[in-house]
């Protein structure tokens, strides 16, 4: 790992010239180079052969100018390696046709060195990539957060509730902690595979924890957060995004964590007060907002990175870019935070001359 990378530098709180700049879902649908693929392969095809996992997460280095690139996968691989059976149909989302629901469900669940055996081919890909971008960029390694996996294990498809989920975790505490505590156990091992074999950051996606309320997100949620985290930060930075979870940044910030995303619902003040500036912040440009006329989008990441600050921020979107994003947009965004200044380098808290208020 190169530590001179803007974005591994910014990760570490060190001074950055400019933020970098990735974006959430950038390896996919809105490229006509990952379209062309997707036409010829099926989902878990592109996934699980290493040179397609690695042509994917490299186009938007090529061809969109990112800081970072991030591994074509997806976080249901997981639940996959656990012994489930998982369904990708394009348009319409994932189906997991057996599903979670009793003792018995969670102790037929693969774990330990089988479980992550499974993923083999994710490593195959991680050094793949590795070699193939050459160190021009880092790349950036992911899994799913627990309590995302759970929604999935036991709701069995995508849902705009989960209320089937919760009611799991409510009605059955314990089988849920179980459940969370086995897949926190296998995310971990999982994520120290893909750095072993070369991610050289790694965020945990929990796009379903914004559903929670905020003692339920501390019951449900942060413990096996901060476990991940734990495990992991001693050999790489580590990003949790708990989408929706704006409530929860005091105490994401006092966790291992070097970073946090964050999507469009709180504003950057906000959520800097909230963390007393003590991590990174990720985030939090609309992806609809991409849809604007290109001037308008460097209109709105100026002021975006004037609200954050150059320091400790990475310059993304709330959520993953959507498929119906022109691409000379996309890349508009990527340079406008390239091509940002501001005689303000340290940001809304921190400058050269002051120190936090």
């Amino acid at each position: 790992m190169n530590s001179e990378h803007l974005f591994i530098k910014a990760l570490k709180g060190e001074t950055v010239e400019r933020p970098p700049v990735w974006m959430m879902r950038q390896a996919g649908r809105y490229l006509p180079e990952y379209i062309e693929l997707r036409n010829k392969y099926d989902f878990f095809t592109r996934v699980q052969t290493p040179e397609l996992a690695c042509e994917i997460t490299i186009q938007p280095v090529d061809l969109v100018g990112v800081d970072a690139a991030i591994l074509f996968s997806d976080i249901l691989v997981v639940p996959q390696a656990m012994g489930l059976e998982v369904q990708l149909i394009e348009s319409k989302g994932p189906i997991l046709p057996q599903t979670i629901r009793t003792q018995q469900d969670i102790d037929d669940l693969v774990v330990g060195a089988d479980a992550v055996g499974a993923l083999e081919y994710v490593s195959k890909a991680i050094k793949l990539i590795k070699k193939e971008l050459n160190n021009r960029v880092p790349l950036i390694g992911f899994a799913g957060a627990p309590f995302t996996i759970l929604c999935y294990m036991v709701k069995g498809r995508g849902s705009k509730s989960f209320d089937k989920a919760k009611q799991f975790c409510f009605s059955e505490p314990k089988l849920a902690h179980q459940l969370l505590q086995r897949i926190t156990d296998v995310t971990i091992d999982y994520l120290h595979a893909q750095v072993d074999a070369g991610a050289d950051a790694v965020q945990v996606f929990d796009s379903w924890s914004g559903m929670l309320s905020p003692d339920d997100f501390n019951e449900f949620a942060l413990p096996y957060l901060t476990k991940i985290s734990d495990s992991l930060i001693s050999r790489v930075p580590v990003i949790l995004f708990p989408k929706g979870s704006w409530y929860a940044l005091e105490q994401l910030s006092n966790t291992s964590t070097s970073a946090i995303g964050i999507d469009w619902c709180i504003t950057p003040q906000q959520a800097r007060a909230m963390t007393q500036n003590k991590k990174t912040l990720q985030g939090n440009f609309d992806p609809c907002k991409l849809l604007s006329p290109i001037p308008q989008i460097e209109k709105e990441v100026k002021a975006m990175i004037d609200a954050f600050g150059v320091q400790k921020y990475v310059a993304n979107l709330g959520h993953g870019i959507m498929p119906n994003i022109p691409v000379d947009h996309a890349k508009a965004f990527v340079n406008a935070v390239k091509n940002y200044k501001n005689n303000i380098s340290y940001g809304l808290f921190n400058s050269a001359e002051r120190k936090l208020i």
